[in-house]
């Protein structure tokens, strides 16, 4: 399987939540398709199939459901880890998810697997999205530090002095950026 989609947040309720990236520019949107929205079920780890249950296939309206489902977790956390009140709206969309069937593990002659239908799937993720913002990792909340970048992460590093939500994606860019500006500045320096 292609890898497409990035998990560097540390919950999957999180990382389904930074699949609209760069909130604060120029957004880029990850569910651009069904297929991707599949796709990510799939990279997530949530399920490892999903089945239409009773439908042709999954379709553009799952699209738009995950999409508000993605949208409220976003609202949530952010407001969670700012202090804030939860906006109602953001409650009963992500309530409302949560309310459906999740998928459901089942043991196979070859160890275990979970099939969903795509309600069950972002039930699951909704699911998640509500373990955690009434757990313990709450304070552990961040916002990356790239000014680009609008993933929030859970920071478990020693000290909690995690700057970026994943050096690969994140971390090594500011840090290259730095690195060239301090070279420029010692070069202008020299010069003069």
């Amino acid at each position: 399987m292609n890898l497409d989609h990035v998990f560097v947040c540390g919950n999957p309720a999180l990382d389904f939540a930074a699949t609209l990236r760069a909130r604060r520019s120029v957004r880029f949107e990850m569910f651009v398709t069904p297929e991707r929205l599949r796709a990510w079920y799939l990279e997530s780890g949530i399920v490892d199939a999903v089945s239409p249950g009773d439908r042709a296939d999954i379709g553009q309206a799952d699209v738009d459901r995950a999409k508000a489902v993605r949208e409220a977790v976003y609202q949530l956390v952010t407001a969670r880890r700012l202090g804030e009140e939860y906006a109602d709206e953001a409650l009963d969309v992500l309530n409302g998810a949560a309310r459906k069937p999740p998928a459901a593990p089942q043991l196979t002659a070859s160890g275990r697997r979970t099939e969903a239908t795509p309600d069950e799937a972002l039930s699951t993720v909704a699911r998640l999205a509500i373990e955690l913002l009434s757990g313990p990792d709450v304070p552990l909340l961040k916002e990356c530090g790239n000014p680009e970048c609008t993933r929030i992460y859970i920071d478990r590093s020693r000290g909690m002095r995690r700057q970026w939500c994943g050096m690969e994606s994140c971390g090594n860019k500011i840090k290259a950026a730095a690195y060239r500006a301090r070279k420029k500045s010692a070069h202008t320096a020299v010069a003069q």
